[in-house]
């Protein structure tokens, strides 16, 4: 099948091209506009408690709000205010909602429930339309907010600082921007550089960035926004970054695999029209395979009981599909076009066979001493990955991200020493008449002394707000803890347990607030844990077995694969939470790295156990097998890895806690399936198992009864066994 696409887009190189062009055009210029979903809906479904109290609340409580943003008052001293200090500040929130400042509703007064007890910090909070809360409106509003708000604090003794979601929105697009840029910049540089070092060519450097961003990028993007459209799929506003690691890893990884089997085939003797067929031919279903299993991993996703990773999965599904099939089909019409000499343009010994000094010892090594090589790299495997037992995931995703002097952080470390640590963003028990009757009065003391009761819950009112028709009321709960905290979402879970089971007879409790949806978060990732992992280890463990004709291999493969994400958690366990001062990691980093450690790491794996099942077909022995794919894919599978690895430690440089650790774990997961995984691991369990490892299918035995035809030299001559 791949021989003959490889000769048909060898035959037909520049209707390839502008075929590929022109749908490039008609996609992206015909692409509905797509808007992502940002709400909290979006990003649990509705059967979540959370979500059934902020409807409750909508419902009942229409006047109620959660602040968009706070202003924080304090003495520029540091002192207690006084009465003129509060005048001023009531003259201040006036002035502020005089300004009438697009999409900011209202800013209430400062009021004695909203003045610390020492009286040295004062909250004013201001309502933001809520439906722009993930829109750049939401930030600018918070930039004029903190305009409008020095400028009229100006010649008081007061000083007037921003907080909540909309500043930290404001801050975090401020602190991140140069830095998306850098990290933009320097991974597109790298991947041009490494490239054309590794090939002492500039062209061949350039060349996986003009066909993954260049053309396979927008195709993809126009291809999802189609999709989403048509079948009513979600968006989040995070696709766009991680959209352009996953084409350019993607696309850089199958021209690698393509490149160095053409420059192989042009070594053997083929002349270049016929090296470039012969190259998709013998690596097309490598490729084909690693797609198929970066898109199930991927797709699977949209079993995810969160809206963000359901979006994100089909759309990175989409634009797999399309980095393949450009790799497949333009990449090689690219090559077929374009001389050899100016693909390797300015090198001068690419003809020259190297020795490959290295893998070759490598693979003699393996050769050798299989069973050490298996012990000794699954030893590191599973000794990384007993650090994943101390995971401990934390929710403070705008404190990880943006440096501590912002003053949006500012604000809230001082909220959590002025106030209880909860104040910032209280929560909620709302208590409702299961038969539509007034709520009685009488009940609410008790009830609101046993939620006052909760470990890490400061005592709870015995007056709640009630509503209109008198049927729901509103038990403001202040967590001693910051919302985000493990120590808040412990205190939620018990408030939650003890809400519902000491709710007054004829009424149920529901609990509400930040620190409700990241303890919902968390029961959401623990069901997608058991869920979409399976399901996608299962589908990669199919299409593995397609490939290989085996029922064995795959799954030693997945195994391999396995540990791999285990010790690339446990890796980043070690360093941040017991080498580091962090209390743990970020909540999303296991589900990121399977996204691109586990999906993106599995093409070495299955580009190294592809070139042993040939060598294995070629008549060579399990050991020998092994040896000579170290020796010819071992520096395919070094440079990809190598690369795709310090493209991801380029977020390392970003400056905050979440970029340092999703850099890291991207990089040593990858640097593991590269360079531990595929090089080690993998074909010397292979070389172990030896014939058995390609049951029921075909394998050394008999390479003469069945798969792919020897090809042809450029004389027609079948190629020796010993040259690949």
């Amino acid at each position: 099948m791949f021989h003959r696409l490889g000769h048909f887009v060898v035959r037909r190189a520049w209707w390839v091209i502008a075929a590929w062009v022109v749908a490039m055009i008609a996609i992206v210029a015909g692409a509905p506009t797509i808007t992502a979903q940002t709400d909290e809906a979006s990003f649990l479904p509705k059967h979540y408690e959370s979500i059934q109290a902020s409807a409750l609340q909508e419902k009942a409580f229409p006047a109620n709000f959660t602040p968009s943003a706070m202003v924080l008052f304090e003495r520029n001293d540091g002192a207690a205010m006084n009465d003129a200090d509060k005048a001023a500040m009531a003259k201040i929130v006036q002035g502020l909602s005089d300004k009438k400042i697009a999409d900011v509703e209202k800013v209430i007064p400062v009021s004695e429930q909203t003045t610390s007890k020492d009286g040295k910090y004062a909250l004013a909070p201001i309502a933001i339309d809520k439906a722009k809360q993930q829109s750049e409106d939401f930030g600018e509003a918070a930039k004029h907010l903190r305009e409008e708000g020095k400028s009229l604090t100006s010649g008081t003794d007061l000083k007037f600082q921003l907080g909540g979601a909309a500043a930290q929105a404001l801050d975090q697009k401020e602190s991140s921007g140069s830095a998306d840029a850098l990290i933009a910049m320097s991974t597109v540089v790298l991947v041009a550089l490494i490239v054309g070092i590794i090939f002492r060519s500039v062209l061949a450097g350039l060349l996986p960035i003009l066909i993954s961003l260049v053309v396979a990028m927008p195709t993809a993007n126009g291809v999802i926004a189609y999709a989403t459209k048509a079948f009513g799929l979600e968006s989040t506003p995070v696709l766009s970054a991680i959209l352009i690691v996953v084409v350019l890893g993607v696309g850089t990884d199958y021209f690698l695999f393509l490149a160095f089997r053409y420059r192989e085939r042009l070594r053997a003797g083929d002349d270049r029209k016929e090296a470039v067929a012969n190259a998709v031919g013998r690596v097309g279903e490598a490729i084909a395979s690693a797609a198929g299993a970066v898109t199930v991993a991927f797709a699977v996703l949209i079993l995810s009981s969160l809206g963000m990773f359901k979006a994100l999965g089909p759309a990175l599904a989409i634009a797999v599909i399309v980095t393949a099939l450009a790799s497949l089909t333009l990449a090689p019409a690219v090559l077929a076009v374009i001389p050899a000499r100016g693909v390797f343009w300015p090198g001068k010994k690419w003809m020259n066979e190297p020795g490959n000094a290295r893998f070759t010892a490598l693979g003699r090594m393996v050769e050798k001493r299989p069973a050490l090589v298996a012990l000794a790299s699954g030893g590191v495997l599973v000794a990384l990955s007993a650090g994943a037992l101390g995971y401990n995931g934390t929710f403070d995703l705008a404190g990880s991200s943006m440096p501590k002097d912002k003053e949006s952080m500012v604000v809230q470390d001082k909220l959590m020493n002025g106030f209880s640590a909860g104040a910032a963003d209280p929560s909620h028990v709302y208590l409702t008449s299961t038969a539509g009757t007034k709520l009685d009065p009488a009940a609410f003391e008790g009830f609101a002394a046993k939620l006052g009761g909760v470990h890490g819950v400061s005592p709870v009112a015995a007056k709640p707000q009630l509503s209109e028709d008198g049927t729901t009321a509103d038990f403001t709960v202040l967590l001693n803890n910051e919302p985000s905290s493990n120590a808040a979402i412990d205190s939620l879970t018990e408030l939650r347990e003890v809400a519902h089971s000491q709710a007054p007879t004829g009424t149920e409790a529901k609990v509400g607030g930040l620190t409700a949806v990241y303890k919902d978060i968390n029961l959401a990732m623990n069901h997608d844990y058991k869920l979409v992992f399976p399901v996608a280890g299962l589908l990669i463990l199919l299409i593995l077995g397609l490939q290989l004709r085996s029922v064995v291999a795959p799954w030693y493969l997945m195994v391999s694969v396995g540990l791999g994400f285990t010790a690339t958690l446990g890796s980043a366990t070690l360093l941040f939470q017991k080498l580091g001062s962090e209390s743990g990691l970020m909540f999303m980093l296991p589900i990121l790295i399977y996204l691109f450690v586990v999906a993106i790491g599995t093409d070495y794996n299955i580009l190294i156990i592809a070139r042993l099942r040939e060598e294995a077909r070629a008549g060579r022995n399990p050991r020998e097998a092994a040896r000579e794919a170290l020796r010819h894919g071992g520096p395919t599978v070094a440079a990809a890895g190598f690369i795709l690895a310090a493209s991801f430690a380029t977020f390392m440089l970003a400056g905050n806690v979440f970029m340092l650790e999703f850099g890291f774990a991207m990089a040593f997961g990858i640097a593991l399936a590269a360079f531990v995984m595929a090089l080690f691991f993998t074909p010397a369990l292979t070389a172990l198992i030896g014939r058995a490892a390609w049951w029921p299918g075909h394998g050394a035995d008999d390479q003469h009864q069945s798969g792919p035809a020897p090809v042809a030299g450029s004389h027609g001559v079948p190629e020796p066994a010993g040259r690949h």
